[in-house]
């Protein structure tokens, strides 16, 4: 892994957060559109199925910029203890570390909320999503679900 960015900052958003987050990805038109639900995600009124209350989203930012974001909430799909689920970095800050922090980021608020069994769903469409999660330690769980057994490994590095 490439060391990250050093003028790149990291923190927890919020749903005030969302059109900024929506803005940097509409430039990248590989990625396609985001979730037009990810603001009511965030504020608890959009739950994914099997989703419980807790959840939180960072983002990763330069220079005034939203150049990423992670979200992720406790759950109990695939009797899993949480699911991350979004995961976008912009195309020009790819390869230097920005989704390896922010997923770190997002396995320590898992580990401190006692979820330590996390999944994600993996479009099949991204070239980069399996291979990412797999370096991370994430394996097969059912077609198109990855699984972290106990996300701490990545909480403790």
């Amino acid at each position: 892994m490439t060391s990250p960015a050093p003028d790149v900052t990291y923190r927890i958003a919020t749903a005030d957060d969302v059109p900024a987050m929506v803005s940097g990805r509409l430039e990248d038109p590989s990625a396609g559109p985001a979730d037009d639900r990810m603001a009511a995600y965030l504020r608890g009124r959009h739950h994914p199925q099997h989703a419980l209350g807790p959840r939180v989203a960072f983002i990763a930012v330069s220079r005034d910029r939203v150049i990423g974001y992670i979200a992720g909430h406790l759950s109990k799909r695939f009797d899993c203890e949480a699911e991350l689920q979004y995961l976008y970095v912009a195309s020009d800050w790819r390869r230097r570390g920005i989704a390896s922090a922010l997923l770190d980021h997002l396995a320590r608020w898992f580990a401190i909320q006692g979820a330590y069994r996390v999944c994600v769903n993996v479009d099949a469409e991204s070239e980069g999503a399996s291979p990412f999660y797999m370096h991370h330690g994430a394996g097969p769980l059912e077609r198109h679900w990855l699984v972290w057994p106990d996300i701490r490994v990545l909480a403790e590095r």
